[in-house]
């Protein structure tokens, strides 16, 4: 299970740390992805370590203002954002994958087998 938290509403330019914790199962060597969503669009991914041991990948938007970082001792994942803007308003939701993901589907939401519940960011002033 994956549990997905921090979300809240924030000013344009305002910061929040999204965590996913997952509970039932150890994540050392999975692909771990954080997506967003709103309402009629397809889920886009924002950022995705490839497995245990590999630094992040970052979508377009996401790069320069998001850090994400795992702690799997702690089997959790962080998505750090800054600069939020109001196009960053989403649901978010973390996926995991049992085995290691190439470049090419880390975005693609069916590459996943396990998804947190989403926590809602909304960037507004």
């Amino acid at each position: 299970q994956l549990q997905a938290s921090g979300g809240g509403s924030v000013q344009p330019g305002g910061s929040l740390r999204l965590s996913c914790a997952a509970s039932g199962f150890s994540f050392d060597d999975y692909a771990i992805a954080w997506f967003r969503q709103t309402p009629g669009k397809k889920r886009e991914g924002v950022s995705c370590f490839s497995d245990g041991n590999a630094l992040p990948y970052y979508s377009d938007s996401a790069k320069g203002r998001f850090t994400s970082s795992r702690d799997n001792a702690k089997n959790t994942v962080y998505l750090q954002m800054s600069g939020l803007k109001p196009e960053d308003t989403a649901v978010y939701y973390c996926a995991a994958r049992t085995r290691r993901i190439i470049v090419q589907y880390m975005g693609v939401a069916d590459s996943y087998d396990y998804w947190g519940q989403g926590t809602l960011v909304t960037v507004s002033s």
